[in-house]
């Protein structure tokens, strides 16, 4: 619990800090940074900025000098206030929380390619009937390049299988080398979102042999960005098909949920507890970048509507849009918790 806790707070702050250092680069003074909200707990004035840690910690925020939370209409002339700034300069600070989201999540996958990652080995456990590897491959067979590409995992199998229509296979067996063909059978599976899918297959089961897999610098920057992408397109296309209705609200997860899995995940090692925090501070990003007036993506919306139109929203509607906005978050926080009760006490 403590370790999870840690951890949001953790994204949270780096959130802010994005958005703090993209303010500071505009010359934006920031008054308060705050991991958490409601009651302060403890501040200390460090610089022109108080650096507070609040009650509630399920957030956090920068407050900026022109801002002002009970009065979201309050400007300030002054030079070095947000509502000073032009909408490409606020527009930058915006993006800052988000922008440092996905920096995390790439420099924690970098750090994992240095480490080691735990995969499976790219060993054959053995083969499916009915499948080309049937009568090619056998148990024992380390698979070692696929059309000229290293295969250092059970992964690379997968991935590389996917391209080609037929795969020439480099293997070692007994000792020796040696060079197979086949051509992959295409199948129909069922994908996380309970979508049927076409996928290509060689009909091989891992040997369930666990190795650590370390990359070159070169390889590294490879896969850090290789996952970060994986994890930034599994987050956009749920919410894709949340939004359209493919996935039911059912699967949200609230705070309750993350701090559940968060602790479950972190029982089994740092190096699983790592990847779940990149995916969860690609969450983050992404989400923050949804077009909801009370997040990041809304303000920057009106934002580009200022920029191009050379004119503010109108007062009414943005108030009307924010107030939407916080009903839509707070439906969808109450029914992540719901979820996140009924998921956790029904086993």
């Amino acid at each position: 619990m403590i370790s999870a806790l840690l951890i949001l707070s953790f994204l949270i702050f780096f959130h802010e800090f994005g958005h703090f250092l993209m303010a500071k680069l505009v010359g934006v003074k920031v008054e308060v940074f705050s991991i958490g909200f409601g009651k302060k707990l403890f501040c200390k004035k460090i610089g022109e900025t108080n650096w507070c840690i609040s009650a509630v910690p399920l957030g956090g925020y920068v407050q900026m000098k022109g801002q002002d939370d009970s009065d979201p209409f309050a400007k300030s002339d002054d030079p070095d206030s947000y509502t000073a700034k032009s909408p490409w300069q606020r527009i930058l600070i915006l993006l800052g929380g988000p922008g440092f989201n996905f920096l995390l999540a790439f420099l924690i996958y970098l750090f994992l390619a240095f480490h080691g990652v735990p995969k499976l080995a790219p060993v054959v456990g053995k083969t499916i009937p009915d499948t080309p590897a049937a009568k090619i491959l056998k148990s024992g067979d380390k698979i070692i390049a696929i059309n000229g590409h290293k295969v250092k995992s059970w992964d690379d199998i997968a991935n590389l299988v996917q391209k080609y229509n037929e795969v020439n296979l480099k293997i070692i067996r007994n000792g020796k080398i040696i060079m197979l063909s086949l051509k992959p059978k295409i199948t129909k599976e069922k994908n996380i979102f309970n979508e049927t899918i076409k996928r290509k297959i060689i009909g091989i089961i891992p040997s369930g042999q666990i190795i650590t897999v370390k990359y070159t610098f070169p390889e590294a920057i490879k896969w850090a960005w290789d996952e970060f992408i994986k994890a930034t397109t599994l987050i956009v296309k749920g919410v894709q098909k949340l939004i359209t209705g493919a996935i039911g609200l059912n699967t949200l997860s609230g705070p309750i949920g993350i701090v559940d899995v968060t602790a479950k995940v972190a029982s089994a090692g740092i190096v699983p507890l790592l990847m779940l925090t990149a995916l969860l501070s690609v969450n983050l990003g992404v989400l923050n970048l949804l077009p909801i007036p009370a997040l990041d993506g809304g303000h920057i919306m009106f934002n580009l509507y200022e920029a191009i139109f050379k004119r503010e929203v109108n007062e009414e509607i943005m108030y009307r849009l924010t107030i939407a906005g916080w009903i839509i978050l707070g439906s969808l926080m109450i029914i992540g918790i719901y979820n996140d009760l009924h998921r956790i006490i029904g086993g």
